[in-house]
């Protein structure tokens, strides 16, 4: 008799212990205003240049969908995004921690301006044909019509994000260099039919609309957290 309640006890902890794990983290942005000094260094600084693997403007994460910025993190953490200062820095993060600086910087400055038009401006007539070339609109399926209303939570907002950022990064989903590659089959499919100067014309594009993503200084920091 005791052995078997010691067996029912032990399996009731891990069923207890099994919906526990698999229970969402829920992200406090108050606890991640608390965490960002590992990232303010390089992503609090207006323009602030990455010379990794070639010179291009860190990317603008306030006001960054809380669900992408997780799912970057863990690619990071897990060895999908191969970037060694980022994989470093994820690192160092529990699940908490990313949860945290998710929540924090998805809400950062977005009180700040009127939001952007629901379509993005019409592209020119070379880059629409870019477009056109994903035969079903993945570009706009999954980004939004204005690239700023993404389909999914794990997903990024790209409009008004830095041109030479989002070259590099959609060059990274070429290659499977183990310093400079970012492992996502759909995006590997994405980027393949096109040459990285017609990847740079697409960057370009984007950078040009009107989004929500923006550096918030150093300085401003806990005071655009608390409007």
């Amino acid at each position: 008799m005791n052995k078997l309640l010691t067996t029912m006890f032990a399996l009731a902890v891990a069923c207890v212990t099994s919906v526990a794990s698999a229970q969402k983290v829920t992200g406090n942005a108050d606890n991640g205003a608390k965490k960002v000094a590992m990232c303010v260094g390089c992503h609090g600084i207006v323009g602030y240049q990455a010379s990794f693997p070639e010179v291009h403007k860190v990317p603008k994460i306030a006001g960054q969908s809380a669900g992408y910025i997780t799912a970057a993190l863990t690619a990071y953490k897990g060895g999908d995004r191969k970037h060694p200062t980022m994989r470093a820095i994820a690192d160092t993060l529990t699940e908490q921690d990313i949860a945290d600086l998710a929540a924090y910087y998805s809400a950062l400055g977005m009180n700040d301006g009127a939001a952007p038009p629901a379509t993005a401006k019409a592209p020119s007539d070379k880059v629409q044909a870019l477009i056109a070339r994903n035969a079903d609109n993945s570009c706009t399926k999954c980004h939004g019509a204005n690239f700023n209303t993404p389909n999914d939570a794990t997903v990024p907002k790209l409009a008004g994000q830095y041109g030479d950022y989002l070259f590099v990064a959609l060059k990274a989903y070429k290659t499977s260099h183990p310093m400079v590659g970012r492992s996502n089959a759909v995006m590997s499919t994405q980027v393949k039919p096109y040459s990285n100067a017609e990847l740079k014309q697409l960057a370009q594009y984007i950078a040009s609309l009107p989004g929500e993503l923006k550096t918030v200084p150093e300085s401003e920091l806990h005071r655009t957290a608390s409007k």
